[in-house]
């Protein structure tokens, strides 16, 4: 039995929801990204009581096929930029589809209703989270990172950048403080 879980996006978020089905007695064989496979169907109370425990977490078992829909968006690029060393060869509104199995027009216009920002602004606000990352870690130059997250160059990373975080990288990286979010809160 499959089950799925907004608000999902972290490898704290997935040691989490391991814990509350082990504390349920709930038998898993997997547990990914905004997605528990359950090796048996779970009743209504062990239902409850799983939503219950992940509430109290911030996270919610969800029962909605827009909302699932929408969380496996979320996943795919959360996954796929943060946690995948090589972003995809094609470009992302291909590899959605092609992962979903849907056309893009049609998971565009679901996502950007439902959380009123479209898919491309939050690809780029994860890819600049990246960013942050790589350049706070200080093991790749301007270059790398640009390449590394499929940017056609430095002046488009830099360009992007600036436009979300208001800085340019180089001052990003001078910084004394550097500011990340959670992924939870993007």
């Amino acid at each position: 039995m499959k089950l799925f879980i907004q608000n999902m996006v972290s490898l704290r978020c997935k040691m989490m929801v391991k814990s509350e089905l082990e504390k349920l007695n709930l038998d898993y064989r997997s547990v990914e990204l905004g997605e528990v496979l359950l090796k048996k169907p779970i009743t209504e109370a062990e239902r409850f009581l799983l939503k219950e425990s992940l509430h109290k977490s911030k996270l919610e078992l969800m029962d909605d096929k827009k909302a699932m829909l929408i969380e496996k968006i979320i996943n795919i690029i959360v996954e796929m930029v943060h946690y995948t060393d090589e972003l995809p060869a094609v470009n992302f509104s291909d590899f959605l589809s092609q992962e979903l199995q849907m056309e893009y027009h049609k998971l565009a216009d679901v996502f950007s209703k439902t959380k009123g920002i479209t898919i491309e602004r939050f690809i780029i606000l994860h890819k600049i989270e990246r960013a942050k990352e790589l350049i706070i870690y200080d093991e790749l130059n301007l270059t790398e990172i640009s390449y590394k997250l499929h940017y056609s160059s430095v002046a488009h990373l830099s360009s992007q950048f600036k436009q979300v975080t208001g800085l340019t990288p180089t001052f990003f990286k001078s910084m004394s403080l550097r500011k990340r979010k959670n992924l939870e809160d993007l």
